[in-house]
Formats: structure tokens, sequence, C-alpha cells
């Protein structure tokens, strides 16, 4: 598998009115996203979400975009 490490990621706060806490979104991946209490739980589950998508891409037979393929995003939204 892909080094995990190497992909980017946003977090971003969540209102009251989204439910609190942080939203993790992975820039390369569409659609690879996930959420947490805390930045750090939202990472942990973050992380569950990208292995997921890469392991659902493989079993499709579908290209996994390698890290830093959408450069030139953020990577940290407040």
């Amino acid at each position: 598998m892909n080094n995990l490490d190497d992909y980017p990621y946003e977090i971003r706060p969540l209102s009251q009115d989204e439910g609190g806490g942080f939203l993790i979104s992975y820039t390369d991946f569409w659609g690879c996203f996930s959420d947490g209490e805390t930045i750090e739980e939202a990472i942990v589950n973050g992380r569950d979400a990208l292995i997921a998508t890469i392991e659902a891409l493989r079993a499709e037979d579908l290209p996994v975009p390698t890290p830093n393929s959408r450069k030139g995003t953020d990577r940290l939204a407040g």
C-alpha cells in the first residue's frame, strides 16, 4: 500500500450547525473525508477513510492517485 503519511489533507472546524468537531478531507481523492470531536480523532478517522478509499479503488481496478497529485490546494483550512 502507498505510504499513507504522504497524502496531504485539510482539516477544518465544523460549526455547531454541522455537529461540531473537525472535518478532514484528503485532497488527492474526491469524496475521501471523515470527522472527529478533536483534530486527533479526525486524523485517526480520516486515515481509516483513506485506507478504505484506496482499497475500494484497487478492488475496482481503478487508479490510485499519487500523493500530491492535486498539489496547490491548501492543506489546513481555518
